[in-house]
């Protein structure tokens, strides 16, 4: 079969809730991908930060196909003796006291929704029923009815109403707007520490402190998503690191599946998450026995610091090469680690041309707005292979 056969059967079956690359993906391994004529392409992506430690990482496999042999699945109806654990280990690497491990992100945000509602009532003494969240304007946390319910996008929200009510926006990177927007009613602010779908947003410095500070002054909650960038994509376990601000919750996820299988997580202290009880909560996949012997094997490799070494160093080169074409190609280069978000000059060409471009040149990213696209290698790509689609990236913005 070829690639438009394929393509052609995706038109036909699946639901078109995706507008994809014409590249159909056979085989991985490392930073590289290869189609089904037999072409290779570096992935410039990592499925938004689900292949932090690349395509098949042998140390993630091998934990996979280990547990495999043992068993897939007990529901939480049993332990299992790899819960525990991985539960300890996470908490361990992230400085917090409790995991609550889930399957998607989606599903991580929802259930740190879930706790900060149950916390504001049961702990803060907020009025049943009027619990407040502020989130931030252009953010990006999942795509359920009530996540889409406090979201800028409008391609997100269109004809999915009615909304979940509970939710106050403001200005990303704004700490006035988040003091004027807490009132005795607010149970937490949920941030992104760097905003990936925005376009790799870094918000002002000082903007966590000033947060952190807020939360501590009217008992509320901050829920840090980490879900793209956490996991050594900039440079640092936890993005929010880079700020010197500890969050009372974290949710994770993408990277700590290992780009296997979903797994997601909440982390906080236990005076938060130990507000649920039995038959409050719950998922029948949520810390399976091969998600959490994967998950295990993704915080051994994050332990050592070596990636976040290669996410520090290889991101310093990426910014500085990207920066040096600022005001011939491109209008901006925003990012930590690696990881950027570029916006395209003027004049230039749009964010779906230059992904067509680069795939055309064998290199693969997406655009996440009509001029910007965003820069997400997998952390094991080299020095070499990371200044090839850096080259092509060159060539693509400067030709047009």
């Amino acid at each position: 079969m070829t690639t438009a056969d394929f393509i052609a059967l995706d038109e036909q079956w699946s639901t078109h809730n995706y507008h994809p690359l014409p590249v159909v993906i056979a085989t991985a391994e490392g930073a590289s991908v290869t189609d089904v004529e037999g072409k290779t392409y570096l992935d410039f992506l990592s499925g938004y930060s689900a292949l932090n430690f690349g395509h098949r990482h042998p140390g993630l496999i091998a934990a996979a196909v280990e547990q495999f042999g043992r068993v897939t699945l007990t529901s939480r109806a049993f332990h299992h003796d790899q819960l525990g654990l991985f539960c300890r280990e996470l908490a361990e690497l992230t400085g917090t006291e409790m995991t609550l491990p889930m399957n998607s992100g989606a599903e991580a945000v929802e259930s740190a929704v879930k706790i900060a509602r149950k916390w504001a009532y049961q702990v803060k003494g907020v009025p049943d029923g009027t619990a407040e969240i502020v989130v931030a304007g252009s953010n990006f946390h999942g795509r359920t009815t009530t996540i889409v319910s406090f979201s800028t996008d409008e391609t997100a929200r269109a004809d999915f109403g009615p909304f979940t009510p509970g939710f106050v926006t403001v200005k990303y990177g704004d700490a006035e707007a988040l003091r004027d927007a807490i009132t005795e009613r607010t149970a937490a602010i949920l941030l992104e520490p760097v905003q990936g779908e925005a376009g790799v947003i870094v918000p002002p410095a000082g903007y966590f402190a000033e947060a952190r500070r807020l939360c501590d002054e009217h008992n509320v909650l901050l829920i840090a998503d980490e879900i793209q960038s956490g996991l050594a994509r900039t440079g640092t376990v936890l993005a929010l690191d880079h700020e010197g601000v500890r969050a009372d919750v974290y949710t994770l996820g993408k990277a700590l599946g290992g780009g296997i299988m979903p797994v997601s997580a909440v982390v906080g202290g236990k005076d938060v998450l130990g507000v649920l009880r039995p038959g409050e909560h719950g998922s029948t996949f949520g810390g399976n026995p091969v998600a959490c012997a994967i998950g295990r094997a993704v915080v051994g490799l994050l332990k050592t610091g070596e990636f976040q070494e290669r996410s520090r160093e290889l991101g310093a080169h990426l910014h500085a090469r990207l920066g040096e074409l600022v005001g011939n190609g491109l209008a901006e280069v925003r990012g930590r680690g690696l990881w950027a978000g570029i916006d395209i000059a003027p004049g230039g060409p749009t964010g779906r041309e230059a992904s067509t471009a680069l795939a055309e040149r064998g290199v693969l990213c997406k655009e996440t707005h009509d001029h910007t696209l965003r820069i997400a290698p997998p952390l094991v790509i080299t020095r070499e292979e990371l200044d090839r689609g850096i080259d092509a990236i060159t060539e693509v913005v400067k030709t047009r």
